[in-house]
């Protein structure tokens, strides 16, 4: 919910070619008890001050020379990217109103002032504004929670195919190779049994920090859950580059962690698929990871496996 004082927060921009307006209308707010409120009599400057401070609201007079507050309002709709500008317009041509509401202010404010009644209505404005900003936030944090994985926030795996798909598309088109690393946690399940639940929580969130710092920007690193990790290797030269990054992954893994005052120790184990030789869709290539996975497991674990029918020769963890 939107408290009184969300409101009285909230930021206002008084635009008018008048200093008596101005004034009268910083004043009124002022004793109202709004604590951020700005102005400017140049109709000119309002696109970059809104770009820049995303107003929750503003105070816009119409008549004003060089530029009227129609076609400020035009200018706004530029830089607002969700299409709500938060615009009451203030002027003393009552004909203007309609013209006005469907240029895209949200409500009108008739010139001399009735204080009681700007007061209201700016409250009302704000309250209705805070609220789609409101929604808007909650909103975005379902999608969020819909595409990341709650403990490690790392991508899970429908955000995870969704990039993969497009490093696909990008290496054939441009003629180079990506890859999928399928990791998973040599004896995470005697952490949990010795140390307890919370402990192997700590420990999947420090392996998924370890695991973003020792690959590329570009890439994507996903937990599939429990202690599965899956990594997508954008566009790459060539299959050195793979080699390279999954032996920094499995060195980053083992190094000792330090989980509420004890030493803990864990290895990794790491299946890769190659695009093109190892699948030219997303569900081939993952196939062809977890497979190569399996065989690493059987190798003695700590170790990587390529999948088969490369030229690449299978080797060890270090």
């Amino acid at each position: 919910m939107i408290s009184a004082a969300d409101i009285l927060a909230a930021s206002i921009l008084i635009v008018d070619d008048k200093q008596a307006n101005v004034l009268l209308l910083e004043q009124m707010l002022q004793e109202a008890g709004y604590s951020r409120v700005a102005s400017t009599m140049d109709p000119h400057s309002v696109y970059a001050l809104h770009r820049d401070h995303h107003y929750d609201l503003i105070l816009l007079d119409l008549q004003m020379p060089g530029m009227d507050g129609f076609q400020v309002m035009e200018n706004l709709k530029e830089c607002e990217m969700d299409g709500y500008v938060p615009i009451i317009v203030i002027t003393a041509q009552p004909g203007h109103k309609l013209r006005a509401l469907t240029s895209g202010a949200r409500d009108f404010i008739a010139k001399p002032f009735d204080l009681i009644e700007v007061k209201t209505r700016i409250h009302n404005m704000l309250e209705v504004r805070l609220l789609y900003k409101q929604l808007e936030d909650y909103s975005r944090a379902l999608e969020s929670l819909a595409l990341h994985d709650p403990l490690t926030g790392l991508p899970n795996r429908r955000l995870l195919m969704d990039r993969l798909s497009l490093a696909i598309a990008h290496a054939h088109r441009n003629n180079r190779i990506m890859a999928v690393m399928y990791l998973d946690l040599d004896g995470f399940k005697l952490i949990n049994d010795t140390l307890g639940h919370d402990a192997g929580d700590i420990l999947l969130q420090m392996v998924a920090d370890r695991l973003v710092a020792a690959v590329r920007q570009e890439d994507t690193v996903s937990r599939l859950g429990g202690d599965e990790f899956v990594i997508g290797l954008a566009e790459l030269n060539h299959a050195d580059g793979v080699v390279n990054l999954v032996s920094k992954v499995i060195e980053a893994v083992a190094q000792p962690y330090s989980i509420q005052g004890r030493n803990v120790n864990i290895t990794a184990s790491v299946g890769v698929g190659i695009y093109p030789a190892h699948g030219e869709q997303v569900e081939a290539l993952m196939k062809s990871a977890d497979i190569a996975l399996y065989e690493a497991k059987r190798a003695g674990k700590n170790a990587y496996r390529i999948a088969a029918h490369t030229n690449l020769v299978a080797m060890t963890g270090s």
